[in-house]
């Protein structure tokens, strides 16, 4: 044996060496060296995904530190709240960040969901990717209804007091509903402890499982080819290019949430009185604002039947309808696809509207 085996054979592993015995990160670095990008006139929506889940780290993040000071009952929430951003050493920028980059995650996250759609990049074998996305949007609209109430203040009272009454209309399951979300038939704290443990348990719980087959599935079917795009497509790799254009891009998210906790801080406003009436303008978050208008401009009866009742029926019919899209494409039809797009571009003015007439009146 020469000097430099015996040389090669004492030198102690490196950490690298060490954790790749244990965790194969060799095998995980190849993987995502061998990952490539379509590159075409569409690659822009491309950066959507990876921005809602830097958004959602960002979620998680400042959420956690806002839990070593949240207090989950109706006599100590708006109080802990206020020590956050009154005591606590740039607490109130963490809970203006939170709530900023819950809105605009949710932003993102309908760009990205709609920016699918339009690419028809939820056709075969990327059903259960577009399952799993469809779902992750359902779970964060829950984690902001949720979220809305935990400050205990007066708007978000009255606010889940409206949206909870929205789910009593529901015909048959409407009462048990209610009694589910609020714990109880009113708004009280019992409804503030069971939202926080949705809010920082079971919808976390969830969402995990969901994201981790969500970018499973990316990973192993890759990033869809819009069928517009002639072949052959150009690619480039995942790493270092594509990410280091994902990481400007959440940059510039990270700069645009500094700015806008630093010049517009989320207000506490005054503590909820369960005794008080309802204050004037009671509104949800925007994202909420489509549905909200609607069921205020359908009619008392339409028919026989109430027009609230049609309106939830009808979103929860949209809702399923969502899920069912790569079923109802499955063929490829160029006809189902025209439709398919028109309808979406229908529902996205849609919603559009209803949002811009909301804050309007």
């Amino acid at each position: 044996m020469s000097p430099n085996d015996e040389h090669v054979r004492s030198t102690p592993p490196s950490w690298f060496d060490w954790l790749d015995d244990r965790l194969g990160l060799r095998a995980a670095r190849h993987l995502a060296e061998k990952k490539t990008v379509p590159v075409h006139r569409h690659s822009i929506w491309y950066y959507f995904g990876g921005m809602t889940l830097f958004l959602f780290t960002i979620q998680v993040s400042t959420g956690i530190l806002l839990l070593l000071y949240y207090r989950p009952s109706a006599d100590t929430a708006f109080e802990s709240v206020e020590f956050i951003m009154t005591q606590v050493r740039f607490g109130w920028l963490v809970r203006s960040i939170h709530n900023w980059s819950a809105n605009l995650m949710i932003a993102a996250l309908f760009i990205h969901m709609f920016s699918v759609f339009f690419l028809r990049a939820y056709r075969s074998p990327r059903e259960i990717t577009w399952l799993s996305g469809a779902f992750l949007l359902f779970l964060s609209l829950a984690f902001g209804f949720s979220g809305y109430l935990l400050p205990w203040n007066t708007l978000s009272f009255f606010a889940t007091k409206v949206g909870t009454e929205v789910a009593g209309v529901v015909p048959v399951a409407g009462q048990f509903m209610v009694r589910f979300l609020r714990g109880g038939d009113e708004v009280t704290g019992a409804t503030l402890t069971r939202f926080y443990g949705f809010h920082v348990a079971i919808l976390p719980a969830i969402t995990t499982a969901l994201l981790t087959l969500h970018l499973l599935m990316v990973q192993q079917h890759g990033m869809s080819v819009p069928e517009s795009v002639k072949e052959p497509v150009k690619t480039m790799k995942f790493l270092p290019n594509f990410l280091l254009r994902d990481i400007i891009g959440w940059l510039t998210a990270l700069a645009a949430l500094a700015a806008l906790a630093a010049i517009f801080p989320w207000d506490l406003g005054v503590k909820a009185d369960p005794f008080a009436p309802a204050p004037a303008g009671i509104r949800p978050e925007w994202f909420f604002m489509f549905m909200f208008q609607t069921l205020k401009l359908l009619p008392a009866k339409i028919g026989f039947v109430e027009g609230e009742v049609l309106g939830v029926l009808g979103f929860s019919l949209g809702g399923l309808v969502l899920l069912l899209v790569p079923l109802i494409d499955s063929r490829g039809s160029k006809r189902i696809a025209k439709i398919l797009a028109a309808a979406g571009g229908l529902v996205m003015i849609y919603i559009l509207a209803m949002t811009v007439a909301g804050y309007l009146e």
